[in-house]
């Protein structure tokens, strides 16, 4: 069961977009499949495999992704309107190889701060000129 912030409705998280939104279809269709040849090994990177919510097909996304205080935190480039937040919310679950291993995780918690403390300076920085707030935190299971 995914964690909502307190005050916010499922309905209000989905519709965060951020200023990156109009660029998701050139990203996945472009970006991606070039990126998924490395992410998995580069610090900072990583591939997140997650099962569709309706298909039930297997996806994988390269994704940011930082380790804080032994949690996986993932920052929302695009918000949290996209398929891969959504799935991973309604499992509760999913894999993540980053520095060439593989990892379970598990307890997805969505969670919105403006000042996006929990993020090293460099995604702070870049976050607030596109307009991202919202991040995904997960633990190992």
């Amino acid at each position: 069961m995914p964690h909502l912030p307190r005050g916010y409705s499922e309905n209000e998280l989905m519709d965060e977009r951020t200023r990156m939104w109009s660029f998701r279809h050139v990203a996945t269709r472009y970006l991606n499949p070039f990126t998924r040849l490395f992410a998995g090994r580069l610090p900072g990177f990583g591939i997140l495999t997650h099962e569709g919510r309706t298909t039930g097909r297997s996806y994988r996304t390269p994704i940011n992704v930082f380790e804080r205080d032994g949690d996986y935190v993932f920052f929302l480039t695009y918000g949290s309107d996209v398929q891969w937040v959504k799935n991973v919310l309604a499992a509760g679950r999913c894999s993540l190889r980053t520095r060439g291993r593989d990892v379970s995780l598990v307890d997805p918690e969505l969670s919105t701060d403006a000042e996006l403390r929990i993020a090293p300076p460099v995604v702070r920085s870049i976050g607030r000129l596109i307009g991202m707030t919202q991040f995904v935190r997960m633990r190992a299971a």
